[in-house]
């Protein structure tokens, strides 16, 4: 459904239809807000320190692996290239250069999607930590685990909410390499 989907589809619509889906990931905020943390606790944990074990530093490498990938920097360029297009701007020569306005705007857009991806990424490590780690499940080693990080928002439909939001983070993450790809391998070949 995807690749057809990738294929057919304008490129706006998929963007817009994927970016809609990865709104279920906020279930994670809503979670820790609902399960009610103690903020002086989490503000004591924002003192920063160098890891010394590896198991922290494994940790440490993995979140930066799932948040600055290279992958990023091609979808970011291509969706770029596809918002010019739908501006008329379909010759390279007429996407050459960028007002202030433009370069502000693409700034604004980096900024703001930056924000939210790291926000829900420390809730999803908030709530869990909040709900699964009070009850003693240090050993998070599967999807059904992080869904029960859900159910003191969502109940027995917990499952079904992180299913949707997981669906929707890697349906978004195909079209993605996909199309860094075909970005890549397109300026490969001039």
């Amino acid at each position: 459904m995807i690749a057809i989907a990738t294929i057919r589809l304008r490129y706006r619509t998929l963007a817009r239809t994927l970016a809609w889906l990865t709104l279920f990931l906020f279930a994670y905020v809503l979670t820790a807000l609902h399960v009610g943390p103690t903020w002086t606790d989490i503000g004591r944990g924002f003192v920063p320190h160098v890891p010394h074990e590896r198991a922290a530093w494994a940790t440490l490498v993995a979140i930066l692996g799932t948040t600055i990938s290279p992958y990023l920097f091609f979808w970011q360029a291509s969706q770029e290239v596809e918002e010019e297009k739908a501006l008329g701007r379909r010759r390279l020569d007429d996407r050459l250069g960028a007002t202030q306005s433009e370069l502000q705007s693409r700034s604004a857009d980096v900024a703001i999607g930056t924000f939210f991806s790291s926000l829900v990424s420390y809730f999803i490590i908030l709530a869990t930590a909040l709900t699964l780690h009070r009850a003693g499940r240090t050993a998070v080693t599967s999807s059904r685990d992080v869904a029960e990080a859900l159910v003191p928002l969502a109940g027995r439909y917990a499952a079904l909410l992180y299913a949707i939001g997981l669906l929707g983070t890697g349906a978004l993450a195909i079209p993605t390499l996909s199309g860094s790809a075909a970005y890549a391998f397109a300026d490969l070949f001039g």
